[in-house]
């Protein structure tokens, strides 16, 4: 099913008109109330933006001007207009602080059940969903967006798998919300105590929040018996639900761009780089009223797709996060993302889904080394299996590594939070 089928089916000419009027009045309303957006602004006048390419020469806005106005310094509305207050993750730097007025929330409720519907879930499910609840934004964004649509939510947060175990048995949900690590852990888990896929009740899996990759994708759909669909959002934009894949084609996430303008820049440059080449992903918030941005980097990095879907939106679609420009590993002059290192090693049957890298200086020159699992359902020559790895790592990304293999348990796993695959002991 579709959500908002008028919204998400919009013809991109008309789409374009839409995006048109509501950044020109998203542009009044920064110059009004933001003294940070007032200033930057100022030679702008939002009556002469006459198309969406004149938004590219507007400045971008990072999350060190969060951090600089903190914690309230860019509100566009009265403090006691506000409904809710989250935090981001903080996976890199000091936290930022983001508000949210009663429309946000109803926005934010409405783009979860876009995504949800997406991924499979239809009014009358149950909805399982153990992402965090708090400060970080996946828990009540993913609950909101369930009851938007329908669902009934069962609010378990994160960690205490043998509790969520016990209550997917029990309760038996079709749908589980959480991040792609967390699934993995369920799935082993599950396994581990002798439950079959086929006996487990889950039918569709929203898994987002981390990067990840086609190897593991298969593995949580074989080990949890779902069709599992990515769900992406950041908490500066709104949270999780700026765009999600379709289980139609799970071909790349819908943008939510009737909301949420997106671009993609040369992480250099910062000027706009052709469709389909990877830059950084940059959205400007059309329609937030407590904390909306313009031109927002975000430092993921990936690559915009318009070509047609066949489920029928109309929305351009990301491809997949393959990292983040403030999280790259430079090492003897090659640039390198974990989870490059994970798709590689995700074509090796003999090795499991589970790896991490530590990277440490000897003398001048920087090593890495990748921790990784092997398949337990695989037979596998150790020296042999690491020695391959290592040339498809080096073939691939161009950076010479070591692999080894770890005992199953010893690699990187997550808690029902974000997986933190680097240990940089330089």
């Amino acid at each position: 099913m579709i959500f908002e089928a008028e919204l998400e089916t919009l013809p991109r000419e008309q789409l374009a008109e839409l995006q048109l009027e509501r950044l020109r009045s998203l542009l009044h309303r920064l110059k009004d109330r933001v003294p940070l957006y007032r200033d930057r602004l100022a030679d702008v006048e939002p009556g002469d933006v006459a198309s969406l390419e004149d938004l590219r020469q507007l400045p971008f806005t990072r999350k060190d001007d969060l951090r600089e106005t903190y914690p309230l310094g860019m509100l566009a509305v009265p403090r006691d207009a506000l409904a809710r207050i989250h935090g981001s993750s903080g996976t890199t730097g000091k936290p930022t602080v983001v508000a949210y007025t009663a429309s946000d929330l109803d926005l934010f409720a409405r783009m979860n059940a876009r995504a949800l519907a997406m991924a499979g879930a239809e009014p009358g499910m149950m909805l399982h969903n153990a992402y965090g609840y708090g400060l970080f934004t996946g828990g009540l964004g993913l609950h909101g967006g369930g009851e938007a649509l329908g669902l009934n939510v069962i609010p378990v947060s994160g960690g205490m798998t043998e509790r969520q175990l016990t209550l997917i048995e029990d309760l038996r949900p079709d749908v589980i919300a959480c991040t792609p690590s967390y699934a993995l852990t369920l799935a082993s888990a599950f396994a581990a105590r002798g439950v079959a896929p086929d006996d487990i009740s889950l039918r569709f899996a929203v898994v987002g929040a981390e990067p990840w990759t086609e190897r593991m994708r298969a593995e949580i759909d074989a080990g949890l018996g779902v069709r599992c669909t990515n769900i992406y959002g950041l908490s500066e934009v709104i949270g999780p639900g700026v765009s999600a894949e379709c289980v139609e084609e799970r071909a790349g996430s819908h943008v939510n761009e009737d909301h949420f303008l997106p671009e993609i820049v040369d992480p250099n440059t910062g000027y706009l780089v052709p469709e389909g080449e990877e830059g950084v992903l940059v959205f400007t918030t059309l329609t937030k009223e407590a904390l909306p941005l313009v031109r927002y980097w975000t430092g993921d990095i990936c690559s915009l797709s318009s070509v047609p879907c066949s489920c029928g939106r109309t929305l351009t679609r990301m491809g997949p996060i393959v990292g983040r420009s403030d999280d790259m590993l430079v090492v003897r002059g090659v640039n390198v993302y974990p989870s490059q290192v994970g798709a590689v090693l995700g074509r090796m049957p003999e090795l499991s889904p589970h790896f991490g890298l530590v990277v440490r200086r000897e003398g001048t020159l920087d090593t890495v080394e990748v921790l990784v699992e092997p398949n337990v359902d695989a037979s596998c020559d150790a020296v042999d299996v690491t020695a391959r790895a290592a040339a498809l790592i080096r073939e691939t990304i161009g950076c010479t590594m070591t692999v080894k293999l770890v005992r199953p348990g010893e690699a990187p796993r997550s808690d029902g939070g974000k997986i933190q695959r680097v240990q940089d002991l330089r």
